[in-house]
């Protein structure tokens, strides 16, 4: 069910890269192919400057409104859980305008462009590098003064996620991964381990507020003896929490690329496994099979999918 995911030379569990091929017609996946060389070369990119864009963005636009918003500043959008404040739309626009001039020819697959015009989401098929933003991860924690938000920037190609930046400005924490090059976190190499033997697993879940009857059912299939679901904030602070060690994994039932591309490849890069119930990598582009998890090591993602699978 889950052979998609896989082990490195080094010895190190990663997961499978994301791929632009459609999921196979049945669960029973073969093992996935090795990744192939980055479709795009990133010594063509100052990496530097795109971090110092991210940390331009938040400065400007999200950290001169966290705890200052007027009730005029936040809008509900598909119900009052759904929040945009004037940080996320001006953030967004601060960093698709840098991000672009960084790399001449790119596109941006951001959160409220999405919004205002689903179309948007065809870059992500195309042959041009798409940025994929989050301007605020974690609005509602933003809007009620909460710290736990970021900025979540990743760069793709091809379908392929090649380096992202997680940023809890708030936190005063920055992650960065590069494809293949590993995770830091404030410039120190992350890691994240494995459970130790018996523990009880610490697993963040979509939260209850987003997520339908079905979805809640799947879901509870986590609420067994081991494991220790609790519903997500800031889905790319959990991810980070991952790179860290400091959660076992994650089971979320949604798939917006800007919520999980930079986590992804963050957890990729510090060790860790991830897979759908289907068997299949994640792919940003959609499609894909639902639940899906990441976790610190290829077991505990076994473990993870391995109940969530037998719900369906």
């Amino acid at each position: 069910m889950i052979e998609a995911l896989r082990t490195q030379d080094s010895g190190e569990t990663a997961i499978t890269p994301i791929a632009t091929t459609p999921p196979a017609a049945t669960p029973a996946a073969a093992p996935a192919a090795a990744p192939g060389e980055p479709s795009l070369d990133l010594s063509m990119l100052d990496l530097a400057a795109v971090e110092d864009a991210v940390r331009r963005a938040a400065a400007d636009e999200i950290m001169p409104r966290f705890r200052q918003l007027a009730a005029e500043d936040i809008v509900e959008k598909n119900g009052p859980h759904d929040l945009v404040t004037v940080a996320d739309r001006l953030a967004e626009e601060h960093l698709t305008a840098s991000l672009t001039a960084l790399l001449p020819g790119s596109r941006v697959v951001g959160e409220e462009a999405v919004h205002a015009d689903p179309r948007v989401l065809e870059a992500l098929h195309g042959d041009d590098p798409v940025w994929i933003v989050d301007p605020v991860d974690g609005t509602r924690q933003f809007v009620h003064g909460d710290p736990g938000f970021c900025t979540l920037v990743a760069l793709a190609h091809r379908g392929e996620v090649l380096a992202s930046w997680t940023y809890a400005p708030a936190l005063g924490l920055m992650a960065v991964a590069r494809r293949g090059a590993g995770a830091r976190l404030n410039g120190v190499p992350l890691q994240a381990g494995s459970p130790s033997a018996g523990a009880i697993l610490d697993v963040a879940t979509s939260h209850y507020d987003f997520t339908d009857d079905e979805q809640k059912r799947v879901l509870a299939t986590l609420e067994t003896g081991g494991i220790a679901p609790r519903p997500c904030g800031s889905a790319g602070l959990e991810y980070l929490h991952i790179a860290r060690g400091e959660i076992d994994a994650t089971a979320f039932s949604w798939e917006n690329a800007w919520d999980h591309a930079a986590g992804l490849l963050l957890v990729h890069e510090a060790g860790g496994a991830s897979g759908t119930v289907a068997g299949q990598p994640f792919r940003i582009e959609g499609g894909n099979a639902l639940p899906f998890t990441a976790a610190r090591d290829a077991e505990t993602a076994r473990r993870i999918l391995g109940l969530l699978a037998a719900a369906n």
